[in-house]
């Protein structure tokens, strides 16, 4: 199946929707360019806001902002979801959980990819309209589909012990 029907199945299914992933087995490259594609989207979700940013406060370039956001979204914040992924796996483990580190890697890198939509209607809220109301709320949806998609994923993945292959 497409990921792009896959990305609107799970927010109204994430459970079933991670189910399906994991269904395909442990692919290390797959979880990878998930996580990719979301660094990249959401990178490219800051232009509206950084150009706005850069005509209203001129002393620092459009092109600066962009590098410092490149930087940040490809480089640096792959890393670290790798680390909050690793963290999420154990916590999970004291609480119960049976499943695996790619496991959780995966719910974590699969949320991002499928948050990404709204993520990309963020940048154009607050680079055409700017901070206030509009923004607020669409912060607020972005923040608890990613909750909502994310504990969900997790919770699944973590569910039963991996079957052997």
């Amino acid at each position: 199946m497409a990921v792009s029907t896959e990305i609107i199945r799970a927010w109204g299914a994430p459970r079933a929707a991670i189910r399906r992933q994991l269904a395909g087995g442990v692919n290390e490259g797959r979880a990878l360019v998930y996580l990719m594609i979301a660094c990249l989207l959401i990178f490219v979700a800051q232009w509206p806001r950084l150009s706005r940013e850069a005509f209203l406060n001129p002393e620092v370039p459009l092109d600066a902002r962009i590098g410092a956001a490149l930087l940040g979204w490809i480089f640096i914040a792959p890393l670290m979801f790798y680390g909050i992924a690793a963290i999420s796996h154990l916590v999970s483990r004291l609480a119960g959980g049976q499943g695996t580190f790619f496991g959780a890697r995966l719910a974590l890198f699969w949320s991002l990819l499928v948050i990404s939509p709204i993520v990309l209607l963020l940048g154009l809220v607050t680079g055409f309209i700017g901070p206030g109301p509009a923004a607020n709320a669409t912060s607020l949806l972005l923040l608890l589909g990613f909750l909502y998609i994310w504990c969900s994923s997790l919770m699944e993945a973590e569910r039963t012990a991996p079957q052997p292959t």
